[in-house]
C-alpha cells in the first residue's frame, strides 16, 4: 500500500479578481457614475446633487482614493451607444484609472440588461468592481451577477412600461387635439401662456419670405443662398441656411395652422429607433389647431408647385432659367438645354425639345431649337403687349376673378356630403355597438357593416372630389392675385428681360416655330409672339 504524500497548502495571497494583496493596507481607487436621462431644470438639480453626494461619499472612506466622477445628462438609459460619459468611464478602467466604480443603482446604470452584464463582465475582467448602492450589491461577490441578472431584467421591463405609458399620453394628447412644437427648433412659435404655439413675428417674416421666393420662381438652392446673405437665422439659430431645411419649412402644414400628428413613430423602446407612420398607427389630422403664419391657399399652391417640379424631374440650375419652363408645341415634350461646339469659341447654348431625337434614326417633332436670346425677346415682347394696355387689363379681369373663382357651388355640395357621411358613420357605429351588445346573425351583420361601409368610403370619395374642385379654384384665385399684384408694381415697358419678373409672372412658354412663340401667364392668359420682329 503506497504511502499517503505530506500536502501543504499555500494560502492565497492576491485577490482573484482585483490582483491585490488580500492583507493590502493600499487604499482603492474609487469612481463614481452618475446619470439623469432628461434636460429638464428638475433633473439638473438631481444631476448636480448626485455629483456631490458621490464626491463626499468616496472622500468620506479612509480606504479609498477619490478618482472622479462620471456623468451622463439627458441622456437614455435603455443603451449605452450615445453616452459620452459611460463610454469614457469604461475606457479609463480598461487602462486601470481606478479599482472600484459606485453607481445609484441598477436602472442608473444601464436599463438593458445586455448592456449591464456585459460591461460589469468587461469591467470584471479588468479588476474593476462595481457596487451597487441601492440594492447593496457587489460584483465581486459570488451572488453578484445573478443578482444583477434580476436587477437589469426588472430595470428593463421598467423601460418598458414607461415606454408604453409615454407613447400611451401621447396618443391621449393626439386624440384631446393638443398640438406641441419643437419650439428650440421650430421656426416661427413659442410656447404661449396657454401651452398652444403663438406666433413669433420677426421668425415669421423669415417663414413668409421663404414661400414668397418659392412662388417667385426661386429654387431651393437660390432661397437657401437669399436667406444665407440676408443673415437670417435658421431654426437653430444657425447663420449658414441648407436645402433640407428650406424643404422642410415649405412641406410642414403646421405654417398653414394645421397639424398631423403621430408621423412617426418608434419601433424599438431600446434602441429608441424611430420610424415614418406610413398607416402601421394611427395619425391624427387637426384643422385650425393654431394660429397659422402662411395662408392655407399659398400653402397649398407651393404643394402643387413642389408636386409639378417632381413629376417633372425639374432640375434647374444656377444661369438656367428655362429649364423645365418650355414645351414643344409639337409633341408636348419639355425643351432641355444642349451645348454647342464645346470646347471651342464658337460654344454656345441652345434648347431643343428632348423628344425630337429619342428615338434613334427618328424625328419625333418639327419643332425647332431656340437660343436663350430668342426666348428672352419672346418673354419681353409678351410682357409688354400686356404693359402697354396694363389698365384697362386689370379693370377687366377684376370681374372676371370672382366668375372663375367662385366656389358657392363646392361648398354647398361639400357641407352636404359632410353631413350626409356623420349621419351615415352614426349608423355604422350603431350597428357595431348593438352587434356588441346583442346577439344576432353575424352574416346578416357583416352583410349591413358592408353594405354602410361602401356608401360611406363612395361619399368620402365624392366629398374629396369636390374638396379639391374648391382648392383648385382658390389656388387659381391666388395665381391669379399674385400675377395682377405683380402687375400693378410694374412702371413703364420692359426693356430689357429681367429673371425676378419672369419667373414671378410665368406659367411656362410654349414652341410652335421661329416666328411663333407662346408666353402663358400665371392668370392662365396667353400671348403669341414673333421674337424676330
Amino acid at each position: 500500500m503506497a504511502s499517503r504524500s505530506n500536502v501543504t497548502v499555500i494560502p492565497a495571497s492576491l485577490d482573484m479578481l482585483a490582483g491585490a494583496p488580500l492583507k493590502s493596507t493600499a487604499k482603492r481607487r474609487v469612481a463614481a457614475y452618475a446619470r439623469v436621462s432628461t434636460d429638464s431644470t428638475e433633473q439638473e438639480q438631481s444631476f448636480d446633487a448626485q455629483v456631490d453626494y458621490y464626491t463626499r461619499y468616496i472622500n468620506d472612506h479612509p480606504d479609498w482614493t477619490f478618482v472622479t466622477v462620471y456623468s451622463d445628462e439627458g441622456i437614455t438609459g435603455c443603451n449605452t451607444k450615445k453616452r459620452e460619459g459611460f463610454k469614457t468611464m469604461v475606457f479609463d478602467a480598461t487602462y486601470g484609472t481606478f479599482d472600484l466604480l459606485i453607481t445609484k443603482s441598477v436602472s442608473r446604470f444601464a436599463r438593458n440588461t445586455v448592456d449591464s452584464l456585459q460591461t460589469i463582465r468587461d469591467l470584471k475582467a479588468v479588476g474593476v468592481e462595481v457596487f451597487f448602492e441601492k440594492e447593496n450589491i457587489w460584483t465581486f461577490d459570488g451572488k453578484g451577477e445573478l443578482l444583477i441578472t434580476i436587477m437589469a431584467s426588472l430595470a428593463q421591463e421598467e423601460a418598458r412600461g414607461i415606454s408604453t405609458n409615454v407613447t400611451w399620453g401621447k396618443r391621449r394628447s393626439f386624440e384631446e387635439g393638443k398640438v406641441s412644437l419643437p419650439y428650440a427648433r421650430f421656426l416661427g412659435y413659442e410656447r404661449g401662456e396657454d401651452g398652444k404655439p403663438k406666433i413669433v413675428e420677426s421668425e415669421a417674416k423669415i417663414v413668409r419670405l421663404i414661400y414668397d421666393l418659392y412662388l417667385q420662381g426661386k429654387t431651393i438652392n437660390g432661397i437657401v443662398r437669399n436667406l444665407t446673405e440676408k443673415g437670417c437665422p435658421t431654426p437653430g439659430g444657425k447663420s449658414k441656411w441648407h436645402v433640407h431645411t428650406v424643404n422642410s419649412i415649405l412641406q410642414n402644414e403646421k405654417y398653414a395652422g394645421n397639424a398631423l400628428l403621430q408621423k412617426t413613430f418608434t419601433t424599438n423602446y431600446l434602441t429608441k429607433e424611430t420610424k415614418r407612420n406610413e398607416g402601421e398607427i394611427p395619425s391624427y389630422w387637426m384643422e385650425g389647431s393654431h394660429p397659422a403664419i402662411i395662408d392655407l391657399v399659398v400653402f397649398n399652391l407651393v404643394q402643387e408647385e413642389m408636386a409639378k417640379n417632381r413629376e417633372m424631374g425639374k432640375k434647374r440650375r444656377a444661369g438656367q432659367i428655362f429649364s423645365s419652363m418650355v414645351y414643344c408645341g409639337d409633341c408636348g415634350g419639355i425643351y432641355g438645354s444642349k451645348t454647342w461646339g464645346a470646347g471651342t469659341p464658337y460654344r454656345r447654348r441652345i434648347w431643343q425639345c428632348n423628344e425630337k431625337y429619342r428615338v434613334k434614326g427618328k424625328i419625333n417633332c418639327d419643332t425647332p431649337f431656340v437660343t436663350d436670346v430668342e426666348l428672352q425677346q419672346a418673354f419681353v415682347i409678351a410682357f409688354n403687349q400686356i404693359l402697354c394696355d396694363k389698365n384697362t387689363y386689370l379693370d377687366a379681369y377684376e370681374p372676371i376673378i370672382a366668375a372663375l373663382t367662385d366656389t358657392t357651388r363646392e361648398d354647398m355640395q361639400i357641407a352636404d356630403l359632410k353631413d350626409r357621411c356623420a349621419v351615415l358613420y352614426a349608423e355604422i357605429e350603431a350597428i357595431v355597438r348593438d352587434n356588441a351588445h346583442r346577439a344576432q346573425n353575424q352574416e346578416t351583420y357583416r352583410e349591413k357593416y358592408s353594405e354602410l361601409a361602401v356608401q360611406y368610403e363612395d361619399l368620402k370619395e365624392t366629398l374629396a372630389g369636390f374638396e379639391a374642385e374648391k382648392q383648385a379654384k382658390l389656388i387659381r384665385r391666388q395665381k391669379i392675385q399674385s400675377f395682377l399684384d405683380k402687375l400693378r408694381g410694374v412702371d413703364g415697358l420692359m426693356l430689357t428681360f429681367e429673371e425676378a419678373i419672369f419667373k414671378a409672372m410665368t406659367e411656362r412658354m410654349t414652341v410652335f416655330s421661329k416666328r411663333d412663340i407662346s408666353v402663358t401667364f400665371r392668370d392662365g392668359h396667353e400671348v403669341h409672339v414673333d421674337p424676330s420682329k
